[in-house]
């Protein structure tokens, strides 16, 4: 229902078997021009307002948002991040991480066109 929502948006699904062949094959998807957010336990955690006020600063810019596997993610994926989100001190399945993920960027775009599916 989000993705339908979200014209777009592309999701790509890594699967390495080590931390480093996952970095090795981000850090080739990986463009100059790109934005690069990793969720991660330890991050920034923001309220849907601020994480929506965060993306309308960075305008039109290309976002990539990186959810880490079972292994979580290298730390030179993390050093290469322009910030460090966290959805929850808690750790989820990177799935459902994912949709957690996909529902806040929906929020946040209903809140920037003055819609009524975010309330306070």
């Amino acid at each position: 229902m989000y993705l339908k929502r979200l014209p777009g948006l592309t999701i790509i699904e890594l699967r390495g078997s080590t931390i480093k062949k996952e970095s090795e094959a981000i850090k080739a998807l990986l463009r100059d021009d790109e934005v690069l957010i990793v969720l991660m336990e330890n991050g920034s955690s923001l309220t849907s307002i601020a994480f929506t006020k965060y993306l309308e600063k960075l305008g039109s810019k290309r976002l990539v948002f990186i959810i880490g596997g079972a292994d979580g993610i290298s730390s030179e994926i993390k050093s290469l991040a322009h910030f460090q989100l966290s959805l929850s001190p808690m750790t989820f399945p990177h799935e459902m991480a994912r949709l957690l993920l996909v529902e806040q960027l929906y929020r946040a775009v209903n809140i920037t066109q003055g819609g009524a599916y975010h309330r306070d």
